[in-house]
């Protein structure tokens, strides 16, 4: 039996989870989310605490036992306290820019490139290398993430390109120069 699974959730104040077939409805004070409950699994709430049990031992149901209860951690921390993740620009000229619900940037195309952000994702830009990237989702948080990472990785010579800020990128030499002639 999964250790993640059989763990409890602690459930902060103002957060209330309710049964609706197989799904669970979070909701908090950021906001409304959903996750997957999968049949055979079931539910318990009580004095802050909500813990999943398994109703019978099959196969498939085990495998998602600590899948299913890590997804409702997410959601519940998601409404109570949000998730953020901040990634960093780093290059000559490559900046950032806020327009209205999209993310205009310079990463050293000859076109600026530009990220309509979806709607429950919140971002800001500091000093036009820095963006903070704000929601209650983390999985659409880290979908959106890894887009605009994709948008011009780091690369591994000069360590230029979007990262996240704990990233750490491995460097390369560069290539070696003539030894000398003779």
């Amino acid at each position: 039996m999964s250790r993640v699974g059989k763990s409890p959730i602690t459930v902060p104040g103002g957060v209330e989870l309710n049964v609706a077939g197989e799904q669970i409805k979070v909701k908090g004070p950021l906001g409304e989310l959903t996750a997957p409950l999968p049949k055979g699994l079931k539910l318990d709430t009580e004095n802050g605490q909500a813990t999943l049990s398994l109703e019978d031992e099959s196969g498939r149901l085990k495998a998602m036992f600590g899948t299913s209860r890590a997804l409702l951690a997410n959601c519940v921390e998601g409404v109570s306290k949000g998730w953020s993740k901040r990634l960093e620009l780093l290059g000559v000229g490559y900046r950032a820019q806020l327009k209205g619900s999209e993310l205009v940037f310079s990463l050293g195309f000859s076109h600026e490139v530009r990220y309509p952000l979806p709607s429950d994702v919140k971002a800001q830009v500091t000093d036009q290398t820095k963006i903070d990237l704000n929601s209650i989702d983390k999985q659409k948080l880290g979908q959106v993430a890894a887009e605009i990472r994709a948008l011009r990785p780091p690369e591994p010579y000069k360590g230029k390109g979007v990262r996240y800020s704990d990233e750490v990128v491995r460097r390369k030499a560069g290539k070696a120069g003539k030894a000398g002639k003779k």
